[in-house]
């Protein structure tokens, strides 16, 4: 194993696995944001088809966080039964988590397909950017099987210690996506289907390297057929909940605004532009909140280990390191975003105002970063412990500020306005989950203290 969850140092344990995981998520990201900056700078129709690229990104990202349901759900019950030491339970589920991956991916292609159009449409694509939507949209439909796998089976590798392999199985797609975007897209002249193309052949090559690892790796627990059983795969969907809803609603949220911004700003005659802008401050967010879900995610499984092997000592401990690398990740992509945010839209556009727009779309949802680096410690702690009760209301908390933000202000004070919605879910969701976290830490850990120890018996 690269890290022994239960006996090695708890600083060591945070940074080993926080690091490899916040990169792998860092360089996860640059799979939409290299298609998103060669769309935007194809010739002439560049603007428009990266407005296209916008609206179907979150619906992508959507239906990818089925991988987060299983992953994140199968993950940490997979360390717990690791840290009791019981290895049957482990692999039984391993097997089916597989299982439902194969499954969600079969289900999801069959019932989103043949309704693209109305729901692209529905999300914000006009009838200038849908043909755009339509094509990238389609192609990485195609290859959802690849994602999920690709996406939620590597989380068993980092659960179980190997946090490296885990990096490299996301650069390698990363890499690869990075190197045919320009091939399929300018050379071949596909366009914005070259780029789903690249996509879909990077994920495939990570899915390969992902389950090859998984059945045939050094990895303690191994994929196994067989074993499937309801009770497992209910609890695993139980514990995925709330990192599912999270991201579904993140992207939930992104096509509220993408529609909300279509509505207003095409009174103002400036709706795809707006939404273009989304597109490229959306990006950066993605910066932001895919590494930082990678050092909360990451570390998860020093969490769940202990918890299950009633170490309530490591796991606090381990959650004070957590809090310090969230905070001073945010810390710095918000000195980031303001010194740099410029160099950054200058990568998916030339176009001086919508560049200037973009920028401040940027400069506004970034305004409180800082707490949301507090949020995703708590929510993902709280769900490593199987503490669903107190991690889904705190995230669906923070979701609701957000959505009553994007549709009240546009109403009131116009459509560029809707970029506040963020700042304000992000102070006003951690200020609650720091107050539930304080008041309730303490009696989760209680129930996990170490078991007395029988009393020797006296000889005479």
């Amino acid at each position: 194993m690269e890290n022994n969850l239960g006996r090695d140092s708890v600083p060591a344990l945070v940074r080993r696995i926080a690091l490899p995981s916040m990169l792998a998520q860092f360089v996860s990201v640059l799979y939409s944001i290299v298609d998103r900056m060669y769309i935007g700078n194809i010739p002439e129709t560049g603007d428009l088809a990266l407005a296209g690229a916008g609206v179907c990104g979150p619906v992508v990202t959507l239906i990818g966080s089925v991988a987060f349901l299983v992953g994140t759900g199968g993950a940490p019950l997979l360390s717990m039964k690791l840290g009791e030491g019981d290895k049957d339970a482990a692999r039984r589920i391993l097997a089916n988590c597989f299982l439902m991956l194969a499954v969600f991916s079969a289900l999801l292609i069959v019932c989103v397909l043949p309704i693209r159009e109305p729901m692209l449409r529905l999300f914000g694509a006009s009838d200038a950017s849908y043909p755009y939507a339509d094509q990238y949209f389609t192609i990485y439909l195609c290859g959802t099987f690849f994602a999920l796998m690709a996406t939620g089976m590597n989380q068993f590798i980092i659960c179980q210690g190997y946090a490296k392999t885990g990096m490299m199985t996301v650069l390698l797609g990363a890499v690869l996506n990075i190197v045919l975007d320009p091939v399929f897209i300018f050379l071949f002249g596909l366009g914005v289907r070259g780029a789903a193309i690249a996509t879909v052949i990077s994920q495939f090559v990570s899915c390969v390297y992902v389950l090859a690892f998984l059945f045939r790796g050094p990895v303690g627990v191994r994929i196994t057929l067989g074993g499937y059983d309801l009770r497992v795969m209910r609890r695993v969907l139980t514990i995925g909940l709330t990192p599912f809803i999270i991201i579904a609603l993140d992207n939930v949220m992104i096509i509220a605004m993408n529609a909300v911004l279509q509505h207003y700003g095409s009174l103002e005659g400036s709706g795809d532009m707006l939404i273009t802008c989304a597109t490229i401050a959306q990006s950066f967010m993605l910066v932001v909140t895919m590494p930082l879900g990678g050092i909360t995610g990451g570390t998860q499984t020093i969490l769940s280990y202990n918890y299950g092997a009633r170490r309530p000592d490591r796991v606090r401990r381990a959650q004070k390191y957590i809090f310090a690398y969230c905070l001073i990740f945010t810390g710095l992509m918000f000195v980031l975003a303001n010194l740099f945010g410029a160099l950054f839209v200058r990568l998916f556009t030339q176009d001086e105002a919508l560049g200037a727009e973009a920028l401040r779309a940027i400069r506004i949802c970034t305004l409180a970063v800082l707490p949301l680096g507090a949020q995703y410690a708590i929510t993902d702690g709280f769900t490593a412990m199987g503490q669903v009760r107190l991690s889904l209301p705190l995230s669906l908390w923070r979701k609701l500020v957000y959505f009553s933000a994007v549709f009240v202000l546009p109403a009131v004070f116009g459509a560029k306005s809707v970029f506040y919605a963020e700042p304000l879910s992000d102070v006003i969701g951690p200020v609650v989950s720091i107050f539930v976290y304080v008041l309730c830490l303490p009696h989760v850990l209680a129930r996990r203290a170490p078991e007395p120890q029988a009393p020797a018996a006296q000889t005479i």
